[in-house]
């Protein structure tokens, strides 16, 4: 347990939670939305400081990041809880507890950078569960990271409010933000969230130094019609640029929504199309296996660059950042 950041007094009893944008007002022993930031005597705690949940040794390419530091190893931490009430979510079991639920293993900042350095790991990334609402276990782990010459990544919904990212993005080396959807009536259904937001997050991460990948999950007959896609894609051109990497993945039935079918691989296809017709540069397939759409290709010759099969590289010729045509590869790269 840690006095969380970011919140005020409302008055003597009432405090309102400023990290995202739900803006909870909490009064004395209520906990928020989120299920682990709780106020206690008029402070707010994050209930979660230090007890990860999920705990893992990952390819960076599994985030996916596809443009930072490919092959390299990315050791992976969570909690419970999240802002969000997502219907397909992967990870329900430990983003969907019940307020007062804190379970997980005593796992400090300290012990991260050590276990992340003992493994080999080149980063570790704040993920499983939304980590903005461990803000402060995240922030802590960062700075430390940052001292010991290790890369800091997260993977987030983006439902945050600026201020808070804006301090997070000091530290933060690389995200990627999970788009859900480009429509508020898929927010709201789906999510409980609104759209607004996370544009703004993306829009803020964009004009930041930290790399940033996106991911829109394609769910049929919720998300995946070609005239949204568009919309999303033209939107993603216009405000973020077209050198912005973006993996369109496969959904599989899953927890509330385990009625709908898989996303067919021509849905896929065709999110493909469009964003490339639009001119994305770096566009990728996931959670089903192509023959070439999880590759990274010179946008100015079309030579492969990065070969991927799954998380498996089996060839990268980007050197020095760039093909050997001489076109500079938007990414970090070693």
């Amino acid at each position: 347990m840690k006095e969380g950041l970011f919140y005020k007094k409302i008055n003597k009893n009432t405090i309102q939670c400023e990290l995202c944008p739900r803006l909870c007002k909490l009064q004395d022993k209520k906990i928020g939305f989120c299920h682990v930031r709780q106020n206690i005597k008029g402070k707010l705690y994050s209930m979660v400081y230090g007890k990860a949940v999920a705990v893992h040794i990952d390819p960076i390419e599994k985030k996916p990041l596809f443009h930072f530091y490919p092959g390299s190893n990315v050791f992976s931490f969570g909690t419970v809880g999240c802002n969000l009430r997502c219907k397909h979510c992967q990870n329900w079991e430990i983003s969907q507890i019940e307020g007062g639920e804190y379970p997980g293993q005593d796992l400090s900042p300290e012990k991260i950078i050590d276990l992340c350095i003992d493994n080999n790991c080149k980063s570790i990334a704040a993920t499983y569960n939304e980590p903005t609402i461990f803000y402060e276990y995240m922030l802590d782990a960062f700075k430390l990271a940052k001292k010991n010459n290790i890369k800091t990544t997260a993977v987030s919904n983006g439902f945050v409010c600026k201020e808070p990212m804006k301090k997070l993005l000091k530290y933060l080396d690389a995200v990627n933000v999970d788009l859900k959807g480009f429509t508020n009536k898929f927010y709201g259904k789906t999510t409980t969230a609104w759209l607004e937001p996370v544009l703004d997050t993306l829009k803020l991460i964009n004009k930041s130094d930290t790399w940033l990948e996106i991911t829109n999950l394609m769910i049929p007959t919720l998300n995946d019609d070609p005239e949204t896609v568009e919309k999303m894609v033209k939107w993603i051109k216009d405000n973020l640029g077209k050198e912005v990497p973006v993996h369109f993945t496969a959904f599989y039935p899953y927890y509330e929504l385990n009625h709908l079918p898989p996303t067919s691989e021509k849905t896929l296809e065709k999110a493909h199309e469009i964003a490339k017709k639009h001119g994305l540069k770096y566009v990728y397939v996931g959670n089903i296996r192509t023959d070439d759409k999880e590759n990274t290709y010179c946008p100015k010759c079309n030579e492969i660059l990065i070969e991927r099969v799954g998380f498996n590289i089996l060839q990268n010729n980007i050197k020095k950042g760039k093909c050997d045509c001489g076109r500079k590869i938007s990414g970090k790269f070693n």
